[in-house]
């Protein structure tokens, strides 16, 4: 009993130093966030740097951000993009998974590891290989354009393998007694089985496809087939917009829809990730 209790400041200050790290971290990782929400949401009479509390707050900044660039239709080619890549991804990722965790064909474990190996390489030492085949299919200033190199991840296809691995085998063989065939299988065992992965698979493509911005600058020239991240950028670089308020009020509009999917779909997200960890 006197152990524990001379242990026992120890302890206290072993978890009050965890949590001061936690909401450090916390703070470095909110913090750039609130300010620019706050900026945004400054009158025009105020300093930006003035305080921290804007002291006369208003949400016109916002209705200048849809009046200084066409920001709807920034979004709609931005969304088209993301529904094209949650849906490829979903699908490319989820068959490809499921081939790569079956077992009796030959060449798996060489498919495996040249997938593995594609992860080493950065975007930008491809990225010039991958802009001449979407131009040698004239594919150039168009969303499909867009789309077609984030039409599947190989790092989905990883989620979604270790998920289908995560499976028993029981219950595949009772599938098998039962009579189902392979895509009956695929379709109502592991599938359902792999929600959570699914769920990541999709969060992470429609970021991918919501935040991408490199891609964009290199594929598309007119402005009417612009992302909402390209489009942003002219924002903040036009000659006419100087006003930090009215880049703050573009960034978080294009930051909240994300964090209305996330929050949607944490539970699901974290269930995901979490799939496939028993067996890898």
């Amino acid at each position: 009993m006197s152990s524990t209790t001379r242990r026992a400041p120890g302890a206290r200050l072993g978890l009050a130093a965890r949590y001061a790290t936690l909401l450090l971290m916390l703070v470095l990782m909110l913090g750039p966030i609130v300010w620019q929400f706050l900026t945004s949401i400054r009158g025009r009479t105020e300093n930006v740097y003035d305080g921290v509390l804007p002291s006369q707050p208003t949400l016109d900044n916002y209705l200048r951000v849809a009046e200084s660039f066409p920001l709807l239709q920034y979004v709609g080619n931005t969304l088209i993009v993301a529904a094209l890549a949650v849906t490829s991804n979903a699908l490319f990722a989820a068959m490809g998974g499921y081939a790569l965790s079956r077992a009796g064909w030959k060449g798996r474990r060489s498919v495996f590891t040249v997938l593995v190996a594609t992860l080493m390489f950065p975007f930008e030492s491809v990225m010039i290989s991958m802009f001449l085949t979407v131009r040698e299919m004239g594919l150039v200033d168009t969303l499909i354009g867009v789309w077609l190199p984030g039409a599947v991840s190989v790092l989905n296809v990883m989620v979604m393998r270790a998920a289908f691995l995560a499976v028993p085998k029981e219950v595949e063989e009772a599938a098998v007694l039962d009579g189902a065939g392979e895509w009956t299988r695929f379709t109502r065992v592991f599938l359902p089985a792999a929600k959570g992965a699914l769920a990541v698979v999709c969060l992470t493509s429609f970021m991918g496809a919501w935040d991408d911005f490199l891609w964009p600058l290199l594929v598309l020239t007119d402005s009417e087939h612009y992302t909402l991240q390209l489009g942003l950028k002219t924002l903040a670089g036009a000659t006419t917009v100087s006003d930090q308020r009215i880049i703050a009020a573009g960034a978080m509009a294009a930051l909240v829809p994300m964090m209305l999917l996330f929050f949607a779909l944490q539970r699901f997200f974290f269930r995901g990730v979490g799939e496939g960890a028993v067996k890898t």
